[in-house]
């Protein structure tokens, strides 16, 4: 096999950042498409030059046209698609949040053991240069011992008509701009915190639009996490040690304007040359090497878990107005 053939369950609009990253990568080809019906996949066939379309999900899983499938479904299909995908003996590359329950995450997991096949979640901007010198910043100990990381992660709606305000759907800030933060320190801590408080402002939406979060870490380490859905676009992380801290500017996206500036404790702000690369792309090529090579996803199924698990905890602290232990 020279070329592993992607499907696209589901023409949701975060596919426009992912149909890009297949063509540029050099073992991947865009095969198909699948929606609800006809006339729908035939239409966004059209409009992105996708050779086969599907009136079905399953009429997809059931084919042999391709050998992968990227799932950008709401987030309350997540689960039941990767596990019918998996059973059809495809590939699957699956978007953040990966499922709503550490039930259904298990699931998932069991069934990608049971069938030999690769399972990811599409946390793109874990692939990035930008992230990869983040932690050798830590690993290396320039930062010294970590202290501190705050991360946020905001933006506002066009128009209310939207499936991330819908509870059923696992709508809310948290599942869906807030996990970026609660991945990222969790990627710097390397783990789950010790335990997390968690608040909210729930809207009429009747999911939370704005929320806070402190996650405690041994040796009295913490991380400040907050999202939002009622404030205009803005992403930043500062990781802040006993020798220096580092400031990001784009963490999670546009990392095309990102800056990277390390604030040392003695001497002159030093700004990282961080190397260009699609923000997708190395999400795409992790998968080829995983399906073609053998070679474990960068992104460990473990991580996965543990980001539905802190979220899980996150939003019981919210809800209950207590801390929420890990231990």
């Amino acid at each position: 096999m020279t070329k592993i053939r992607w499907g696209l369950l589901s023409t949701a609009n975060i596919n426009r950042r992912v149909i890009p990253a297949i063509r540029q990568s050099t073992r991947g080809v865009l095969a198909a498409v699948a929606s609800r019906s006809q006339e729908s996949a035939d239409s966004y066939a059209q409009h992105w030059d996708i050779p086969q379309t599907f009136a079905s999900y399953e009429a997809m899983l059931t084919s042999d046209a391709v050998d992968v499938v990227y799932i950008s479904l709401p987030n309350h299909l997540h689960a039941e698609w990767a596990v019918r995908a998996l059973r059809a003996g495809k590939h699957v590359l699956c978007e953040k949040p990966f499922a709503l329950t550490l039930a259904d995450v298990d699931h998932m997991i069991a069934t990608a053991q049971e069938t030999g096949l690769v399972l990811a979640e599409a946390f793109m901007y874990r692939h990035h240069p930008q992230m990869k010198l983040a932690g050798e910043f830590v690993k290396n100990g320039r930062l010294g011992d970590i202290t501190l990381i705050q991360s946020v992660f905001n933006f506002q709606f066009k128009t209310r008509d939207n499936i991330r305000l819908v509870p059923e759907f696992g709508g809310g800030c948290l599942w869906d701009v807030g996990i970026y933060p609660v991945s990222f320190a969790q990627y710097i801590m390397e783990g789950v915190p010790e335990h997390v408080f968690g608040s909210q402002w729930v809207g009429n939406s009747g999911v939370d639009e704005f929320f806070a979060g402190q996650l405690v870490y041994s040796h009295g380490r913490m991380a400040h996490i907050s999202a939002s859905f009622v404030t205009p676009y803005h992403t930043r992380s500062v990781i802040i040690g006993t020798r220096g801290r580092l400031r990001m500017s784009r963490p999670f996206t546009a990392v095309e304007d990102t800056e990277m500036v390390f604030f040392p404790a003695d001497g002159e702000p030093e700004y990282v040359d961080v190397p260009e690369a699609p923000l997708y792309l190395g999400e795409i090529e992790d998968m080829h090497s995983a399906i073609l090579d053998g070679t474990p996803p960068y992104l460990t199924l473990a991580e996965t878990r543990d980001h539905v698990r802190t979220v899980l905890a996150l939003y019981e602290s919210a809800s209950s107005g207590k801390v929420v232990s890990f231990t």
